[in-house]
């Protein structure tokens, strides 16, 4: 399901990392591959939200 195009970034904790993943590459779709400054803006946002998301790997003790 795609996300229809927002300006506000949602908590990570209610998205995946691939919900995310799939708006970044509508995005890109939409965009035709060169994004404008307001595109790249939300591109920056939509990055750091799919990286807050993705699992973050056990540590040692």
């Amino acid at each position: 399901m795609l996300h229809s195009m927002s300006t506000t970034v949602e908590p990570s904790s209610e998205r995946s990392a691939a919900e995310v993943n799939e708006e970044i590459r509508a995005l890109w779709l939409r965009s035709g591959g060169t994004l404008s400054v307001e595109q790249r803006e939300e591109y920056q946002r939509l990055v750091q939200e799919w990286a807050s998301a993705l699992p973050q790997p056990a540590r040692a003790a």
